[in-house]
């Protein structure tokens, strides 16, 4: 089991800034990939940013690339989301998602969710 608790997010203006990070505690030796995922109101949930671990490969969404960066501390525990130059379409709650694996088993966990408001 892993549990994911999410911090950050809030409200900001167009063209701010923010950070979202994602603590996991639990079997975290088990976690392969974090990712950031998004829904806004009457949207489907959609992937923002993923990252490997330990291999630490990346990648976007193609709304967010040059904006948004996913990183990792070293213990493999924060996953954080930096979010530049925000706009009102990056409204939405953010997820924080965790993949793992035990033997041939994959679970999936996911954080809390937090409200992020880009105001126009």
């Amino acid at each position: 089991q892993v549990q994911l608790v999410q911090s950050g997010g809030g409200l900001v203006q167009s063209g701010g800034s923010l950070r979202l990070s994602c603590t996991a505690s639990g079997s975290v030796s088990t976690i392969y990939a974090m990712a950031w995922y998004r829904q806004a109101p009457g949207k489907e949930r959609e992937r923002v940013a993923r990252i490997t671990i330990p291999g630490g490969n990346i990648n976007y969404a193609d709304s967010v690339k040059g904006r948004f960066t996913i990183s990792r501390d070293n213990a493999k525990i924060t996953v954080y989301l930096q979010m530049s130059s925000l706009k009102p379409e990056d409204t939405a709650v953010y997820y924080c998602n965790a993949r793992t694996v035990r033997g041939l088993s994959q679970y999936e966990y996911w954080g809390q969710g937090t409200q992020v408001t880009v105001s126009s």
